[in-house]
């Protein structure tokens, strides 16, 4: 451009350009209008409001409800039932377990109580303090030492491995040769001992 001057719109084209009105075209007004009839057409087939309430509902069959309902209830309340059955014999399955695992635990350990309570015959000041420490704390968590001495026989908590003769009764434990323990109230070993009887 060698400093051509450009001609200015003309007044018409510059009203619009600038938002002056514009001339709209007349089948966009009806376009709008049909489209708002379209709309209340899709709008007549829905049901009244005021038709749901005048529905007659004494001829709902009230009892067959009733009867479904509880019907429901007492599904739920088996499945209620179920769970908390599950839940109680997961729980005692998991405590079973556990006791189980901590049995084995303590019935590897009898060894060690074994030859403690061997060093404790020959040197009771030095190893005593620590067998006490050790059945103390194997108690807390349910290790019990049977206390059979002087007391009538008993194979479930015993073996006899020495009998002497006596005046014939029942027999009585005259010596313990090995300590038996009891784990949680079941016999975790059971003790050797010498009878009389």
């Amino acid at each position: 451009m060698d400093g051509a001057m450009v001609d200015p719109p003309a007044d018409d084209e510059e009203s619009q350009l600038i938002g002056g009105e514009a001339d709209v075209p007349a089948e966009g007004a009806s376009a709008g209008a049909d489209q708002i009839d379209d709309l209340s057409a899709s709008f007549e087939g829905l049901v009244d409001a005021s038709e749901l309430i005048d529905l007659d509902y004494s001829e709902v069959d009230v009892a067959a409800v009733l009867s479904e309902r509880d019907e429901y209830k007492g599904i739920a309340q088996r499945v209620q039932a179920d769970f908390d059955n599950y839940r109680k014999r997961a729980a005692a399955q998991s405590l079973a377990e556990a006791d189980r695992a901590s049995g084995r635990l303590a019935e590897a350990l009898l060894p060690v109580l074994d030859a403690a309570e061997a060093a404790h015959l020959r040197y009771p000041d030095e190893v005593g303090p620590l067998l006490n420490q050790m059945l103390s704390e194997l108690k807390k968590h349910g290790l019990e030492n049977l206390d059979l001495e002087s007391q009538t026989f008993d194979p479930a908590v015993a073996e006899a491995v020495a009998h002497e003769p006596g005046d014939g009764g029942e027999p009585v434990v005259t010596e313990v040769l090995r300590s038996g323990y009891l784990w949680k109230g079941r016999v975790l070993r059971p003790a050797m001992v010498k009878t009389k009887g």
